[in-house]
């Protein structure tokens, strides 16, 4: 017989549930079926086993808690609440969806202190809390002592069905099982219900088995109803096994107290409404009224106030031992949590002149990746199985990051595109400093989309070098060849493309990465050489646009290029010019740098009064006609590559000096 739990506990559980019901009900939008089954298991898991500081959601050395079942916020707003989070009152609740809450429809990260992870992709979240395992053993490795353990926390997830079959979560499991990152625990919510209905309609597998050969301790508890012994026995045993990650699946019924609607699909995604919320008030035994939570459950479960507060004071003492023996690594550590670069980090990026070689950007990015991870120490990425085509390799790092190297900061993160993208985000979400990057090809920034999204809506400095970024890459043909990927990624709020047009551009254009730790940034990086350019600079490039190369007086055309169209521009505008034209080349690295511009500084660059206007570049026109107007016209790539020789690919489709010649000679027709 299973013992049932105490009465304080059940009175702290249907709270949760009730209070996700009277939210839902009242906003007339939510899911309330998740946070009725999983409140056994989120309250057993924050009552009894998690570190946090209500009174400092950003406490360094607490447990990171990610919902990876986002639809199911209600239950996290209500622990929240419940364990004395300011950032939830119960009005915050009573707002639950509604405009300028902080309770929104999924958990987002910018709005709620106390959310880890912005979730609702089904699979993201479980997929970043890989990142922030992996950025806890890191950091772990690298500053812990003998005596004295200053990093020291788990990452505890809750993730369901929907987020198990999700691709992603596939990608980024097995990676964590190879890496063997044992502070990682994920309660499954096994409710066998998503929105088409009963799972088995689409979904059959044994989840434990795929786990258990990804790596990873699993368990099960046949009973998450009621059973709270259960879990706390499980999430004990997880803990203690340290060379896994650990999978617990709790077996739940969605909806659970809900006569009519639980073990439904109608429970997943709806309102209870009035009639089957007063049924389910009957079925719990709950006499209070909408949003009334009893106040023995409040004085219990804010015992995580000083509960928490005590916690941190004790780290903070092992914190100040930390610092009177380990100065020189505890000043390092406080500089990467503030947020701070160290000092002339930037000093070895290389700048270039024309006499130098023509390289192509990839190989610039490499050089550059090489001179800043001496200065950088907070840098940390890797490549999607591409380490030697992307050139993200940090020269002089010996050994990558592996689960008995988790100083080591080179990831391989094998031919998983978006679970890297995902992780290098958790990485970001953790908080401590540490700069993510990872690379791929660019055309395969389609595989990583979702989380290059979720990198820019949570405004997270990830780093995205993406290589072989336009038909120049040849022979591959046009799956390889990225045409619309750029424009694309442009039409991203809150993401930096950068797209530089030789090596001065190249550190340019990371420098300005690395600053930007509140949005993320795309590197497009030639697989061709680009010759380097005698007015382009380092600094140019934070503003996004500038006059590379002028005439006397006003212009009467304006060429616009980039990456490695730029050079084409520069040797048509000396052939014009030759012919007597007044021609003006401008460099645009990056189009959202330069929007940020003042009108007046953008009207030095681009003049109104120039009307003849030609945009190069081998990627989609599109977004580039709010530059040319009526007048100009583009060299652009609006249809699919071919399979040839780099060159031969660039001349068929109109990139060379002579077509951006034509195409000026005939704007003056």
């Amino acid at each position: 017989m299973v013992a049932a739990p105490a009465p304080l506990d059940t009175l702290c559980i249907n709270s949760i549930r009730m209070l996700a019901v009277d939210a839902i009900n009242k906003s007339n939008s939510g899911h309330p079926g998740l946070p009725m089954g999983c409140a056994p298991m989120g309250y057993t898991l924050w009552d009894k086993f998690l570190k946090h500081n209500p009174k400092n959601p950003t406490w360094f050395n607490r447990d990171r808690f990610v919902l990876s079942a986002g639809h199911g916020c209600m239950l996290l707003y209500a622990l929240l609440h419940l364990t004395g989070y300011d950032s939830v009152t119960i009005e915050d609740i009573k707002q639950f969806r509604q405009l300028g809450s902080r309770t929104p429809g999924h958990p987002e990260t910018f709005e709620t202190p106390g959310v880890e992870v912005t979730t609702g992709p089904l699979g993201a979240g479980i997929s970043n809390a890989v990142g922030l395992a992996i950025a806890e053993s890191h950091l772990a490795a690298k500053f812990n002592k003998p005596d004295c353990k200053i990093v020291d926390h788990y990452t505890y997830v809750i993730m369901g069905d929907g987020c198990n079959q999700e691709g992603i979560s596939s990608e980024a499991c097995s990676l964590a099982g190879h890496l063997k990152l044992g502070k990682l625990i994920a309660l499954y919510d096994d409710n066998h219900i998503t929105i088409d209905g009963k799972t088995d309609v689409s979904f059959t597998e044994d989840v434990l088995k795929r786990y258990e050969a990804y790596g990873w301790h699993v368990q099960h508890v046949q009973d998450g109803n009621t059973n709270v012994n259960a879990i706390a026995g499980a999430i004990e045993q997880a803990k203690s096994i340290t060379d896994k990650p650990s999978l617990i699946k709790i077996t739940t019924i969605i909806g659970y107290g809900s006569p009519n609607k639980s073990d439904t699909a109608g429970v997943h995604g709806a309102p209870l409404g009035a009639e089957e919320t007063a049924l389910t008030r009957q079925q719990l035994d709950w006499s209070y009224g909408p949003f009334e939570v009893p106040q023995e459950v409040y004085d219990y479960l804010q015992k995580a106030v000083e509960r928490g507060a005590s916690q941190e004071n004790e780290w903070n003492e092992a914190l100040n031992t930390y610092k009177i023996k380990y100065s020189k690594e505890a000043n390092e550590l406080n500089r990467m949590l503030l947020g701070n670069l160290p000092e002339g980090w930037d000093k070895d990026l290389p700048s270039y002149t024309p006499e130098d070689s023509a390289q192509a950007t990839r190989k610039h990015s490499q050089i550059c990746l090489g001179l800043l991870g001496p200065n950088l120490p907070e840098l940390i990425g890797g490549s999607a199985d591409l380490t030697h085509s992307n050139y993200t390799d940090i020269k002089g790092e010996n050994g990558s990051f592996q689960s008995n190297t988790p100083e080591k900061r080179y990831i391989h993160f094998g031919v998983r595109e978006h679970a890297m993208s995902a992780i290098l985000n958790g990485i970001a979400y953790h908080g401590s400093g540490l700069i993510p990057y990872g690379g791929t090809f660019l055309v395969f920034a389609d595989y990583m989309r979702g989380s290059m999204r979720l990198s820019a809506l949570s405004g997270l400095g990830v780093i995205y070098v993406l290589t072989h970024d336009s038909i120049g890459v040849g022979e591959d043909g046009p799956t390889h060849q990225p045409v619309e990927t750029i424009p694309s990624l442009r039409a991203m709020p809150n993401m930096l493309v950068m797209r530089p047009g030789d090596g001065n551009e190249t550190s340019g254009a990371y420098k300005i990465a690395i600053q930007n730790r509140n949005r993320p940034t795309v590197l497009a990086l030639s697989r061709q050489n680009i010759a380097n350019q005698a007015n382009s600079s380092i600094e140019k490039v934070a503003s996004g646009g500038y006059i590379l190369e002028d005439c006397e007086g006003l212009p009467d055309l304006i060429l616009i290029g980039t990456g490695s169209e730029l050079d084409l521009c520069v040797q048509a505008a000396k052939q014009l010019s030759k012919e007597g034209r007044k021609v003006r080349v401008v460099s645009m690295p990056c189009v959202e740098l330069f929007e940020e511009q003042t009108d007046a500084y953008k009207e030095t660059v681009l003049p109104t009064a120039t009307r003849r206007r030609i945009v190069v570049e081998a990627a989609g026109s599109f977004g580039w006609h709010k530059y040319i107007g009526l007048d100009g016209t583009t060299i652009t790539m609006d249809r699919f590559g071919t399979s040839a020789p780099g060159n031969t690919c660039m001349e068929k489709f109109g990139f060379t000096v002579a077509n951006v010649v034509a195409k000026a000679k005939a704007l003056f027709a």
